[in-house]
């Protein structure tokens, strides 16, 4: 006898099928959800900020806004930012309808050893190729000094705590729930990989057409891998790296956290060096991916279609133990440049 529950399986970006509530508008209000609720939690956020800079007797720009330094004023637009983590899982579990960990991965949970190789492949990685970037040409621009340790220390404490949380909101917000939002309604990865993409791009402003186009590239490997391998963690391995080193490198040298560059703004010469760097990390994932011994893109079961048949009455107890084929096992988890950040 078929396990009903395992008539299905479902890869990543169509997780949202998972939960038997399943309905097409539930997509459209959870983002509705994470849209509203991010704009309103980042207005409240920036009110308290400026009120508590105005009492403390912070300079002000010529716009009106509060000039909190550079290690301070980064921590904030960083936790703007971190702000979508705690509105996408309360999307996931109470629109969705469905557990919070599928959000993460198909396993349910994100896997912890899984997300620390990748992040040991992106640190080379992104480590080589940004320091020949460095060896590019130049402008005539004077290059910035040494910032000192006593600046570099503290910017980098905090650059430790919040980049990952950053990284991570990003991920969960297009490599997860657009991905899997659009995923609810076709098929096909691609439709839902490339939509998110450029919506990424997007949110990062309108700078050059390469940094654009970088930020695209960006965008659709990171959902390429998150749906090859079945999570976030590839995703959030490759974007965690990136900005910490992008915002490593600024906070190095003087004034380099003001710089309110990102790669949207990219020139071509910085584009195709992180092109490399993300082809690189992407083959090396997928390669370890493929040794792994058990598949990590393990699709999670779709639930059982609800039916009107009643259920036969229980057997008494004296009644001898009836055989059946063996059920599916459940899924196995497996653990595993300045300005460019992304």
């Amino acid at each position: 006898m078929t396990n009903p529950l395992c008539a299905e399986r479902l890869p990543y970006h169509r997780l949202a099928l998972t939960s038997a509530r399943h309905r097409w508008w539930r997509p459209l209000a959870g983002t509705l959800f994470i849209v509203g609720g991010w704009l309103l939690a980042l207005i409240l956020l920036d009110s308290a900020a400026s009120s508590w800079g105005t009492h403390q007797g912070y300079p002000k720009d010529h716009d009106g806004f509060v000039e909190f330094g550079p290690v301070t004023g980064t921590a904030l637009d960083l936790l703007y930012i971190v702000l979508a983590i705690p509105l996408v899982l309360p999307a996931v579990r109470w629109i969705s309808c469905r557990p919070v960990g599928t959000a993460s991965s198909v396993t349910g949970r994100l896997r912890g050893r899984w997300l620390g190789l990748c992040l040991l492949v992106a640190l080379p990685v992104f480590a080589a190729v940004d320091a020949a970037a460095l060896l590019l040409p130049a402008d005539d621009t004077p290059a910035p000094g040494w910032a000192g340790w006593h600046v570099f220390l503290p910017a980098l404490a905090m650059l430790l705590i919040l980049v990952p949380l950053q990284a991570a909101a990003e991920e969960y917000v297009f490599r997860g729930w657009l991905t899997q939002a659009v995923g609810g309604f076709f098929r096909s990865p691609w439709i839902a990989v490339v939509p998110q993409a450029v919506l990424f791009a997007a949110a990062h402003g309108w700078g050059t057409p390469w940094g654009f186009a970088d930020l695209v590239v960006f965008g659709l490997v990171a959902a390429w891998l998150t749906v090859r391998t079945g999570g976030l963690e590839a995703a959030i391995g490759l974007h965690v790296i990136n900005n910490l080193i992008a915002f490593g490198l600024g906070a190095a040298v003087v004034d380099g956290l003001k710089n309110d560059d990102t790669a949207a703004d990219a020139p071509w010469q910085w584009v195709a060096v992180d092109v490399v760097a993300i082809a690189t990390y992407a083959a090396v994932v997928v390669w370890f991916a493929a040794r792994r011994r058990h598949p990590l893109a393990r699709t999670a079961a779709a639930p059982a279609p609800l039916s009107t048949t009643p259920l036969p009455p229980p057997l008494p107890r004296y009644a001898p133990p009836m055989h059946s084929s063996p059920q599916a096992a459940p899924p196995v988890s497996v653990s595993a440049s300045p300005g460019r950040s992304h």
